[in-house]
């Protein structure tokens, strides 16, 4: 899962893109924001599904997607249609992550309406209906506050039928939880521990039974710091320490991001198998370091096959 608010150029991405593909990683998410969230204004942000959509174009393996897109940037139409495209070009291989937005910033710099939660949170409702209804056989209406669509009959339809698969992701609070049970094929939580992960996950467990379906797949997206052994680990942790402004030690940088997987190969494996016997589906590794590939094969080469 790579930042791309980070200043992460065309070539760039290219190149994580194929690194992923040649290594064996099945899929490339990315953020979706317009500018960078911190005080490096000059990290620039390419549009997320130009990017995904040009990605798809050449890679022939990888599925992309976002983590996650917010209500607040694009009519749900609009976004639908960004879907169906990038589907369409990579051939089936696109998943859409879609959420309330939070960054109020960002919202002022580019002119987006920025409303306060609770509507955030309708428009996603509302999204969520728009999504399903433009990926659907029948002709949609959709009479809501925020959105108005008659008699919708979107063509052309993704590949990947009944629709892209869409994810929601957050902390499981209750109107999350009921949304994903409704509308969300993978929910998706952000640097948790394992007993933070069976908190939530069985909160959209009991979401997804009172909406009569069984339990949602269930990921984790959160940072890491890994290394081929002690020195290679000391030593990413500083360069991190650098670019991102966490902890150079190794053990401060475990002890204040508990829910990070931190270690050396065997280290991190064991972590991530912890995860996976909590119920985990996937991880999707936070690499904020986006111009190391030889940390983006080593995930693929030596810490994914020592999990499976």
């Amino acid at each position: 899962m790579i930042e791309g608010q980070e200043g992460v150029s065309w070539p760039e991405w290219v190149a994580l893109a194929r690194t992923c593909e040649e290594h064996g990683i099945p899929g490339l998410f990315r953020s979706d924001h317009q500018l960078n969230l911190g005080d490096h204004p000059e990290r620039g942000s390419l549009d997320a599904w130009a990017t995904i959509a040009a990605l798809g174009a050449v890679t022939s393996t990888l599925r992309l997607g976002t983590l996650v897109s917010p209500v607040t940037f694009r009519h749900p139409s609009a976004l639908a249609k960004l879907v169906t495209a990038a589907d369409q070009v990579s051939g089936g291989r696109v998943e859409v992550g879609l959420g309330a937005g939070w960054h109020d910033r960002e919202h002022a710099a580019y002119g987006f309406p920025y409303p306060p939660l609770g509507a955030r949170m309708d428009m996603l409702s509302e999204q969520l209906q728009v999504l399903h209804g433009h990926w659907g056989d029948e002709p949609f209406t959709l009479h809501g506050e925020h959105y108005t669509l008659e008699a919708l009959r979107a063509e052309p339809k993704a590949v990947q039928r009944p629709h892209p698969p869409v994810l929601m992701g957050g902390a499981a609070g209750p109107r999350a939880a009921r949304l994903a049970a409704r509308y969300a094929d993978e929910y998706n939580t952000v640097n948790a521990t394992v007993e933070e992960v069976r908190e939530r996950m069985g909160k959209i467990a009991a979401a997804c039974e009172a909406a009569g379906r069984p339990p949602l797949p269930f990921s984790v997206m959160t940072g890491y710091v890994v290394g081929a052994d002690r020195d290679a680990l000391r030593e990413r942790a500083a360069r991190l320490a650098e670019r991102a402004g966490t902890p150079a030690d190794v053990d401060e940088l475990r002890e204040s991001l508990p829910g990070w997987i931190v270690g050396t190969v065997e280290e991190a494996a064991d972590q991530l198998r912890a995860l996976r016997d909590a119920g985990v589906h996937r991880v999707m590794l936070q690499h904020l370091l986006h111009t190391e590939l030889d940390a983006v094969e080593l995930i693929g080469r030596e810490l994914a096959p020592a999990v499976a």
